[in-house]
């Protein structure tokens, strides 16, 4: 799919670049809850997580810092698959199946100890895994199992 990046979305792209070193794919940016809070999600080059994270977390402080807002990484693949259990990650995914019946559908198998990681405090990580695999790979829902 082709993804259309804002000219906010280009200039975070450009700071985490900078900053990293590590190439974005994608970047979105939530706003989560009563509060305004926002996170900016960046989609990262299959290889370059680690770069991206830096040593003990540091890296992606500091783009935090610069962004004034949290930071979430997910690492891009190449299967709507693969996709998801990178967006649900740190959760422990052991499998995902796509149906495309009237709607395309994830089911995403997560630990059980995991699912309240994959869900995250009031949806917000699986909302964000369900947007980014609508945007990349036509995702409709995403279901764990």
């Amino acid at each position: 799919m082709v993804v259309t990046l804002s000219d906010t979305a280009r200039q975070f792209i450009a700071l985490f670049e900078d900053e990293t070193g590590a190439t974005a794919r994608d970047c979105v940016v939530f706003e989560d809850g009563e509060d305004g809070d926002e996170r900016v999600v960046f989609i990262v080059k299959p290889g370059d997580m680690a770069q991206a994270i830096g040593s003990g977390g540091e890296t992606v402080r500091n783009v935090e810092s610069q962004l004034g807002k949290s930071v979430m990484l997910v690492e891009d693949a190449d299967t709507p698959e693969a996709f998801v259990a990178n967006a649900l990650a740190p959760a422990a995914v052991y499998n995902v199946t796509v149906s495309e019946d009237d709607e395309t559908v994830a089911y995403a198998e997560v630990d059980s100890e995991d699912t309240g990681v994959a869900i995250g405090e009031d949806g917000r990580n699986i909302a964000a895994a369900e947007r980014l695999a609508k945007r990349h790979y036509d995702i409709d829902d995403i279901q764990l199992t």
